[in-house]
């Protein structure tokens, strides 16, 4: 799974992947800070197993902090979009490219309104609806462009052809079919106009690279107001808004990092451990009333509802020993595997190793001690012997 972080330049994205991951990726006041996508992990939280059975977990990636388990993410920092990329302008189609690797799209827009489609300060507050109208029309003229430059082969044929030019942006081919019958497109002797074309990229995006807003510098004077209009206008439209401070939350985690504070990602309080300076101490006094308001940073919160509610994955433990939840090496609770909500024992399987896969058995529910077959559909949080030929 890849999360893509996107937007206009200068709206705070890099500060946000900063925050999600500390790679400690350039940040500046000015477009084009991201020439390459920066690639790092972050994390899903999910409650884990360990206190229902009284144990301590050791997971082999990703952490378990007070009973809440942290699963790593790759997440992308696509650089800054600008008005007419899907031409070529401003780095253009090399950014769009770039989206194509992702599963879900993170758009960071600067709530504030002082900052234009560009990046450039404004003295006049910028309606922040603009920076979603504009990117989802920049990426919906970017997949029709697509279908134009290959519709010498896709006219008079058929939806696999479709499905074959826009396999390498992750875009699955019954996705492809459902949504031309949606629009009552036909599927065979195709042959849609430039505005059907338009239309199907549009619905077409909407599944395959679903999008959530990150309302950005939610920490300055005045910003909920524009969050409460954006909701508004666009939440019944099924994009979700979530107000965010990028700044924040990047500050904490590097506090908590030094040992200043005692912080866990998506916390709304801290702990003060250090002495911090009274440049410091102010700063966490800010950070502290911005919580108590609004709950938490927002950040851990946007990657959360991408994973499980946007995404809908759900997460699986096997193990190898059932009596000791634990796998060969007596590693209590291991791995937190995330899988789509509807996923079976044997995608399981497949998804720890193609040859467990090819010699599935079965699987025992460790909670109930019951044998289940392939086509068990798993639960969140289930816990699972996979049985298989040695």
């Amino acid at each position: 799974m890849i999360i893509g972080v996107c937007g206009a330049p200068n709206k705070g994205k890099t500060t946000f992947f900063n925050a999600l991951t500390l790679a400690g990726a350039d940040i500046a006041d000015y477009p084009f800070t991201t020439i390459e996508p920066n690639k790092g992990v972050t994390y899903a939280r999910s409650e884990c197993p360990c206190k229902e059975f009284n144990v301590k977990c050791n997971p082999r990636h990703g952490r378990c902090i007070d009973g809440v388990r942290y699963i790593p993410i790759t997440i992308i920092d696509i650089a800054g979009l600008v008005p007419g990329a899907y031409e070529g302008r401003g780095l253009g189609n090399k950014f769009l490219t770039d989206i194509s690797q992702a599963d879900a799209l993170i758009q960071v827009i600067d709530a504030s309104g002082k900052t234009d489609l560009e990046g450039k300060p404004v003295s006049e507050p910028f309606d922040p609806s603009e920076e979603i109208i504009f990117l989802r029309n920049e990426l919906s003229y970017w997949l029709k462009s697509i279908l134009d430059r290959n519709w010498s082969k896709i006219r008079r044929k058929s939806i696999k052809n479709i499905s074959e030019i826009l396999l390498g942006l992750k875009i699955k081919e019954r996705d492809v079919e459902s949504v031309a019958k949606e629009l009552g497109l036909r599927i065979d002797n195709i042959a849609w106009s430039d505005e059907e074309r338009l239309e199907f990229s549009k619905r077409l995006l909407q599944i395959s690279k679903p999008l959530i807003v990150a309302a950005n510098k939610a920490d300055i004077k005045g910003v909920a107001e524009n969050i409460e209009k954006l909701r508004e206008r666009f939440e019944g439209q099924g994009v979700k808004i979530i107000p965010t401070s990028a700044m924040l939350e990047l500050a904490l985690r590097k506090a908590a990092s030094s040992g200043l504070i005692r912080y866990s990602p998506g916390a709304g309080r801290f702990i003060v451990l250090g002495k911090p300076s009274p440049k410091q101490k102010k700063g966490l006094e800010f950070a502290q009333k911005f919580l108590e308001q609004n709950g938490s940073t927002g950040v851990q919160e946007v990657i959360d509802t991408v994973v499980f509610d946007i995404l809908d994955m759900i997460v699986v433990y096997p193990v190898e020993d059932e009596s000791k939840l634990s796998d060969s090496k007596g590693n209590i609770l291991p791995d937190a595997v995330l899988l789509k909500r509807g996923s079976t024992a044997l995608d399981l399987a497949f998804k720890i190793h193609s040859d467990i896969g090819e010699s599935f058995i079965g699987a025992v529910d460790v909670r109930t001690h019951k044998r289940k077959g392939k086509d068990y559909v798993l639960k969140d949080k289930d816990i699972l012997k996979i049985q298989f030929k040695h």
